[in-house]
């Protein structure tokens, strides 16, 4: 069996600002990134923001890669926490400064398929067996709860305001199961899971800003998602999405950081 190609998107959260997700598949493995969001200014990897550097760094090693799933995220993690080394330009100023972000990858090992996943990022399955999520159910609650705390309506930029900043940066260096730029953290913390698969299966692999269709705005879940993708393909979802967005730009009745943050997908299905 391989992976056939349906269909991908991916949107930046605003235009004017580099789109830090990435997404791919070879023959038989498949794969979404999310870096997270920078806290500071760039200058740690140079000009360019540590996010875009390691959602790059990662898309790169994933192409590269090739095994089962747990050799090609071993052959990640060790391509990414070389590339720190070799492109870092300074120390970083405090941990919330180290490059972080969230994945999730798909490979076929046999007559199975093998989930690995660091993060916030979603993988759907569709079989004969029904529609299931092989990473955890997205759940935004407790984001949008911090959110919410720092008042209402915090609106598209907050992110960068003093008072949020400095919360993100607390948060970030509390413990966390993500992507790093060292490979024996992420090697410790990584997750996976398994499931029975068949010629014909589909698979939606997400970021956390796709997502937010089912977990922060609550218009789906996954076996609607699933048939209306299988129904529509994903455009009319990302026309959807940023529209929920526009009307609650204010970010008041969905408390959240961002108006709206890069959203990708990329749907797949199991060939002969």
């Amino acid at each position: 069996m391989h992976l056939d190609l349906i269909q991908t998107l991916s949107l930046a959260g605003k235009t004017a600002v580099p789109n830090d997700d990435r997404i791919g598949c070879a023959g038989r493995h498949a794969w979404v990134i999310d870096g997270a969001t920078d806290l500071g200014e760039p200058g740690l990897m140079g000009e360019r923001g540590g996010a875009a550097w390691l959602a790059d760094a990662a898309h790169r090693a994933f192409m590269d890669a090739s095994g089962a799933l747990a050799a090609v995220c071993e052959q990640v993690f060790a391509v990414v926490a070389a590339d720190y080394r070799r492109d870092r330009q300074r120390e970083p100023i405090a941990p919330w400064e180290l490059p972080r972000a969230s994945f999730a990858a798909v490979a076929l090992e046999g007559d199975r398929l093998a989930c690995g996943f660091l993060g916030d990022c979603t993988v759907i399955h569709r079989s004969a067996r029904g529609v299931a999520f092989l990473t955890p159910e997205p759940d935004r609650q407790q984001e949008q709860a911090e959110a919410a705390a720092l008042g209402p309506g915090i609106g598209a930029d907050s992110v960068r305001s003093p008072h949020v900043l400095a919360d993100r940066r607390a948060a970030r260096v509390r413990p966390k199961a993500v992507l790093s730029v060292d490979a024996e953290q992420a090697r410790a913390v990584m997750n996976y899971a398994q499931a029975p698969l068949a010629r014909g299966d589909d698979l939606l692999l997400m970021s956390d800003g796709f997502a937010t269709l089912i977990d922060t705005y609550r218009h789906y879940d996954a076996p609607t998602l699933m048939a209306r993708v299988l129904e529509s393909g994903l455009l009319p979802l990302a026309e959807e999405l940023r529209r929920i967005e526009r009307e609650d730009a204010a970010c008041l009745r969905y408390p959240r950081f961002k108006a709206s943050d890069d959203a990708s997908v990329i749907w797949l299905r199991v060939g002969g």
